[in-house]
């Protein structure tokens, strides 16, 4: 079978190299088929060991979220892609931001910047979403309240100790609209203070949030 059309099966998808080794199984030096298919541009590398399908094979590429997720893992689009996705805060932002066991990495692939931002074991699982950006193309990524959580917590220097401080952060700095944290699920944010970092901010976050 044509090459182009055995990639052309995987459009819109992150590629390690033992899922290419699988498409190549017919050659008998698929590594050097790799290297070579990258030369020629159907194939564009986004870092060691992953790849994509370039615009030669199809017009269908992947979302830069779902990149991230296999850039670096375990991760999960947070911060202040996550905010910004979810209609929290009004700017677009231009590095594609996630959080992660690991520790805190950036990356620069195919003219895009990663950041990966490093969040304890124990807190990390918890509010994270499967959301559909396009066909075929899930990712995993913080829900509204999680994201939220994940700014305080990995923003240096944002100590939470009154209300008013909560206040004026939330609306002047971030710029969240109040009608944005009334729908917010402040239930399901308080069970996860047990294992949160900067529980005592989070906990005046609630607590202002409740008062909208």
């Amino acid at each position: 079978m044509n090459i182009a059309l055995q990639l052309l099966a995987y459009s819109g998808q992150a590629l390690s190299t033992p899922v290419l080794l699988g498409i190549l199984n017919n050659y008998q030096r698929p590594y050097d088929k790799i290297v070579e298919l990258v030369k020629q541009g159907y194939l564009l590398q986004l870092r060691k060991g992953l790849y994509t399908s370039s615009s030669l094979i199809s017009s269908i590429q992947p979302e830069p979220f779902l990149i991230a997720n296999h850039l670096y893992g375990p991760s999960y689009i947070s911060l202040d892609s996550a905010l910004f996705y979810w209609g929290l805060i009004p700017e677009r932002v231009f590095e594609q931001t996630s959080v992660s066991t690991k520790a805190s990495k950036r990356f620069l692939s195919q003219g895009i910047s990663y950041s990966f931002t490093h969040l304890p074991k124990d807190y990390y699982p918890i509010g994270i979403q499967s959301v559909q950006l396009a066909e075929g193309q899930t990712v995993l990524m913080a829900s509204p309240e999680k994201a939220l959580c994940d700014k305080i917590i990995t923003t240096a220097g944002v100590n939470l100790r009154s209300k008013l401080q909560t206040q004026t952060w939330l609306l002047e700095d971030l710029r969240i609209e109040k009608e944005d944290l009334k729908n917010l699920n402040l239930k399901e944010m308080h069970t996860w203070l047990p294992n949160s970092p900067k529980r005592n901010s989070l906990s005046i976050l609630i607590k202002t949030i409740a008062e909208f």
